[in-house]
């Protein structure tokens, strides 16, 4: 028993059946640890551990712990698990950096102008022409069955962020097979998302899991290759280059320093914006999508809203602006985003010895998940916290929830610099689909969640009825 006065850190609970070396690891499933972490979290309370090889990691699911991580004089960034796997191959990008590293601030200067709100009216367009690229390849399709969601979406979102960022086109709708970059881009996530469970011992991780690292290794070797393509294109052509991230990148100095990314590190950046970008958007539009053909009568809703802006059976030809007046489109894309928070949690670490709630301890350092996935359906956002309900985020009700809890972007300086594009882009693509589609569920369908770094539907196929 703890001395009076004395915190006994033994108060912080773990999973049952612990066993050596091993630590938790038959308590978690690899193929869905933040839903696995979820569930653990109803029985084990608002903040547990975890370790696996030796390895600690504290889960906080309880809502004031949550909100108490986000104070950034306390808690910073934690590159680790799969953070730690992703600097194998994006090394100081702005996702994997340490705060401390200086090409994260350096690309944060650079970049933060090119994601303001102001900004996204030179993406408009851009996404806007690569929508109905979409829409006139399920056009093309609407006699062939049910659309598989998540492949189109994704095919959708990585061709938008490398044309408005990078000036490249896949033309992922006139190809009769998948892409290889993106599939690439897939492998890369999954093995990124099983890192936390990696062997520590090198010679031996080789050993058991040399088919996968194997291709892990020639999958990065070949989005490096293509991505080195297009910065070498850039540079063999300057004076036909378009103002897009890549130009900030290669021609735009730190405000702060005066001093430029170096080549590799505008690499990683293309890397991360290709991979990141794309993979969150396309998960937050299959949920979407999925969302609104399970409740119809929220797809009404939106269309009346759609209506207001562009008759039905007219061609809509959106402005920016009226991108912004879908208030209740938005609110769709928030509780979807409430209740399938693409990126399930973020990690933190304090910034020196505290106790976390006045009552547990953290060490300096320490690696924190932060549940996002099981924050955002606790009970303080109501009785029906598990219901899919966009006016939830009616100005009127949100007011009336504690701050702090709504983290689908992550938390203070290295949260998504990308939000406001995200945003734009998935109302957008919203927009248009369902002003021309009916959506019909698979019929038997039960949603299904992959894990692969981030959340996404899987197996999710939707039937489309031209309106």
């Amino acid at each position: 028993m703890a001395s009076p006065g004395v915190v006994d850190t033994r108060q912080i609970p773990h999973p049952p059946h612990r066993i050596p070396v091993l630590g938790d690891l038959l308590s978690v499933d690899p193929a869905s640890p933040t839903q696995t972490m979820a569930r653990h979290a109803r029985t084990l309370g608002p903040i547990f551990e975890t370790k696996f090889f030796g390895n600690r990691m504290v889960v906080v699911s309880g809502p004031d712990l949550y909100a108490e991580l986000g104070d950034e004089k306390r808690f910073g960034k934690h590159v680790g698990f799969g953070i730690a796997a992703a600097r194998e191959f994006l090394d100081d990008a702005l996702f994997s950096a340490y705060t401390d590293e200086p090409n994260w601030s350096r690309a944060h200067n650079i970049l933060m102008p090119a994601f303001t709100l102001p900004a996204m009216k030179n993406y408009h367009d851009t996404i806007l022409d690569t929508v109905r690229e979409l829409l006139a390849h399920w056009d093309r399709r609407l006699q062939s069955g049910p659309v598989d969601v998540h492949i189109d979406t994704s095919k959708l979102t990585l061709e938008t962020i490398a044309r408005i960022g990078f000036g490249y086109h896949f033309d992922p709708f006139t190809r009769g097979e998948p892409d290889p970059y993106a599939a690439a881009v897939m492998r890369t996530f999954a093995y990124v998302g099983r890192s936390a469970y990696r062997i520590p011992v090198d010679w031996l991780e080789r050993l058991v899991h040399h088919r996968a690292n194997a291709q892990m290794d020639a999958d990065v070797a070949y989005i490096r290759r293509v991505v080195d393509e297009v910065i070498a294109a850039r540079r063999a052509s300057p004076e036909a280059a378009p103002d897009d991230l890549l130009a900030l990148m290669l021609t735009t100095a730190d405000p702060a320093t005066g001093e430029h990314l170096d080549d590799a590190n505008v690499r990683n950046q293309v890397i991360t914006f290709l991979n990141a970008g794309h993979e969150t958007t396309s998960g937050t539009l299959s949920f979407a999508l999925y969302m609104l053909a399970t409740h119809p009568e929220i797809a009404a809703q939106a269309r009346a809203e759609l209506h207001t802006l562009w008759p039905a059976g007219a061609d809509p030809d959106p402005a920016f602006g009226e991108i912004h007046q879908l208030r209740f489109l938005r609110r769709v894309v928030d509780e979807t985003l409430r209740l399938w928070p693409i990126a399930p949690g973020y990690f933190r670490e304090p910034r020196r010895d505290t106790l976390l709630g006045g009552r547990y301890p953290l060490a300096a350092g320490q690696a924190v998940l932060a549940l996002t996935l099981k924050v955002h359906r606790d009970p303080v956002w109501g009785a029906d916290a598990e219901s899919f309900d966009p006016d939830r985020f009616r100005p009127e009700r949100a007011r009336t929830r504690p701050p702090g809890l709504y983290k689908p972007f992550g938390t203070g300086v290295r949260s998504c610099i990308g939000r406001q594009l995200a945003l734009h882009e998935t109302v957008l693509a919203l927009a248009l689909i369902l002003h021309r589609y009916d959506l019909v569920p698979e019929p038997g369908y039960t949603l299904e969640v992959a894990e692969e770094f981030t959340l996404k539907p899987a197996n999710l196929r939707l039937g489309l009825v031209r309106r």
